[in-house]
């Protein structure tokens, strides 16, 4: 039985999946024969395991999965370079991640890393510490493979849901906004919109002043015109949102006693129950947002940025509600080492 580990490397955080094949044998084309699915991408991009992945049965039982708020990207939209202190938190939960790897005995062991290590000039002092760590080279992808994978992770488990699918991966530095079936990715985009990138530009005072909010609501804005030249996110009949500050916000709507992966994943949380909670985390202070019990101590201080963006994309989309997905992108370079 084929085991694999799965690291993402944002902005915000750092993920591990390690899972293994839950039949035994490895992930293969759906039945139906289903196309490749980003064949018609016009990018092209992305390594074809990625391509088949979305396409590939989700066939995987889950090991373990944790996540570290490493805040990688921290400074780097000010600065363009990686912090020697945020890399050292990077490197810190890499090596708790190496000792689980190797005590899970994954024999195939893939790390992405995307958006703050995209823009960062000194990217390969990230690159020469994960080899040395992980014995693996990570790969810095583009915005287009991002995206793919978040569609692969996001959507194996969708049944009976009207197509098409807009899937959005509202992540630290970026957002990537994937339209597709459940036979193809149609067209892909990624902006430089995210919740640390928009905190750190924007927000500024404890709660953030109006004209402050506005600011990240005006550069989301401008974020999804330039998404909907490539994507046509309108004409989405499913939005399913992924990460943490989607996962976040329907917790928060739901009203759970505590962030609950089970019954997050897959609900439903309603326009107005996103605006609502966007409004309710822009007025608390730092501190009354921290001692919500569903809150990450990690997000406390970019999940109001995080929230008007989703709120943002909800309006501009025209969606009535958003599935929230607990599968992403780990899911999908999971999958991505199964496919020959």
């Amino acid at each position: 039985m084929t085991r694999v580990a799965a690291i993402d490397c944002g902005t915000n955080s750092i993920r591990l999946l390690v899972a293994e094949t839950a039949s035994g044998a490895d992930a293969s084309p759906t039945p139906d024969g289903r196309p490749d699915p980003v064949a018609d991408h016009a990018s092209g991009a992305g390594r074809a395991s990625d391509r088949q992945a979305v396409a590939a049965t989700p066939r995987l039982r889950d090991l373990t999965r944790r996540m570290e708020i490493v805040r990688l990207g921290a400074g780097v939209d000010r600065t363009g370079e990686l912090s020697p202190e945020a890399l050292e938190r990077t490197f810190a939960a890499l090596r708790e991640y190496a000792a689980e790897i190797d005590r899970l005995g994954a024999s195939r062991v893939r790390m992405v890393a995307t958006s703050a290590t995209r823009d960062a000039r000194n990217r390969d002092v990230l690159v020469a510490g994960v080899r040395a760590i992980l014995g693996v080279e990570p790969e810095v992808i583009t915005g287009d493979e991002e995206a793919a994978l978040s569609y692969a992770g996001a959507t194996g488990e969708l049944r009976g849901h009207p197509e098409p699918f807009v899937v959005a991966d509202i992540g630290g530095g970026s957002t990537e906004l994937v339209l597709g079936d459940a036979a193809r990715v149609h067209a892909a985009k990624s902006v430089n919109v995210g919740c640390v990138r928009l905190a750190e530009r924007h927000l500024h005072d404890d709660p953030p002043a109006p004209a402050q909010l506005a600011a990240v609501v005006a550069d989301a804005h401008a974020a999804f015109d330039l998404a909907e030249r490539t994507v046509a996110i309108r004409s989405a009949a499913t939005l399913i949102g992924v990460a943490g500050t989607v996962t976040t916000v329907a917790a928060l709507a739901a009203d759970l006693p505590g962030y609950d992966p089970d019954r997050i994943h897959l609900s439903v949380t309603s326009v107005s129950d996103v605006a609502a909670v966007a409004d309710r985390l822009a007025a608390m202070s730092h501190a009354q947002r921290a001692a919500l019990p569903v809150m990450h101590p990690g997000r406390v201080d970019v999940i109001v940025a995080g929230a008007l963006v989703l709120r943002t994309l909800l309006e501009r989309v025209g969606a009535t509600s958003v599935i929230a997905s607990e599968h992403d992108i780990l899911d999908g370079i999971a999958l991505s080492l199964l496919v020959p």
